[in-house]
């Protein structure tokens, strides 16, 4: 076994197929399929059900495919220390984040970053939801996360710093009955229609708190895309709740944001593995804290 194998075993299961899997390979699929062949006669198991044009994972293959990420992602680690002692020219930071927190500060951390370091190249993969984030970075899709949520979640195989709060605001559309004349009491969102995110989301805790208090609050939409909601709103579907991060958005496109009163917040936190990381990574984690700061 060798990690080019794993690699070549991760890009399967990544691309979900062999087809796809060699494509981003730039490999003759022919020659992927050998090279699992081999990597399952070295293991002694089938790593793959075939199933037509699709691959399922077999038991074996689900056991092997953290251990086969923290190798692939140890081998990163060390060839990027090496490169780094010629300075940060070159790399990849991979950051796993929540769709809200992408907005912001991440889209702050990425600008300040790439300033400082525009060789590095930075990917950032969607998470719905808090235990996304932190399922990619134990794994080792990516080696960052950044999440929000009603209270920080724990984990001991990983490091979480905090990064303060962020609160819930309320988006109206501009022709509706909600005005921006301060404070909004959750009490008059009596009769109002909500746009929510899906089970698991700080919003959607929210937005059930809010229809628990209040008589007459209808879920009108729930969705997992939280790039809709705004656009909801401004078609006049209903009132969205989101993080505070879509505030300058929902101002420029016309929409009414209000505070709520009481307010609600999420904690955000900057996630990574206890344990040696890429130089990149660690620089973009020293960077995040100065800008917090």
């Amino acid at each position: 076994m060798d990690v080019r194998q794993l690699e070549y075993f991760l890009a399967v299961v990544d691309n979900g197929g062999f087809n796809r899997a060699a494509r981003t390979l730039f490999l003759a699929q022919p020659s992927l399929s050998q090279a699992i062949r081999t990597l399952e006669r070295d293991l002694g198991g089938r790593l793959f059900h075939r199933i037509g044009r699709r691959v399922v994972l077999t038991e074996a293959g689900e056991a092997l495919v953290e251990p086969a990420r923290r190798a692939v992602r140890a081998l990163a680690v060390a060839r990027a220390s090496v490169d780094a002692v010629r300075g940060l020219r070159s790399g990849e930071v991979t950051v796993a984040s929540m769709p809200s927190p992408a907005v912001e500060p991440l889209s702050s951390m990425v600008l300040a970053y790439t300033e400082r370091h525009p060789a590095v190249r930075v990917t950032i993969r969607a998470a719905p939801v808090a235990l996304s984030v932190l399922t990619a970075v134990r794994t080792g899709a990516t080696e960052l996360g950044l999440l929000s949520a009603w209270r920080l979640p724990a984990a001991a195989d990983l490091r979480l710093r905090p990064l303060g709060r962020q609160r819930f605001v309320l988006v109206a559309p501009p022709d509706g009955s909600l005005r921006p004349d301060g404070p909004l009491p959750r009490a008059a969102l009596a009769g109002q229609r909500l746009i929510v995110g899906e089970e698991g989301t700080g919003i959607r805790r929210l937005a059930e708190e809010i229809r628990e208090a209040v008589p007459d609050v209808t879920i009108a939409v729930e969705s997992e895309h939280r790039e809709a909601v705004l656009p909801l709103v401004l078609k006049g579907v209903g009132v969205g709740i989101l993080a505070e991060a879509w505030r300058p958005l929902a101002e420029r496109a016309g929409a009414v944001v209000l505070d709520l009163d009481p307010p609600a917040w999420l904690d955000l936190a900057l996630v990574s593995r206890d344990g040696p990381l890429t130089p990149a990574a660690e620089e973009f984690l020293t960077m995040a804290a100065e800008q917090d700061r």
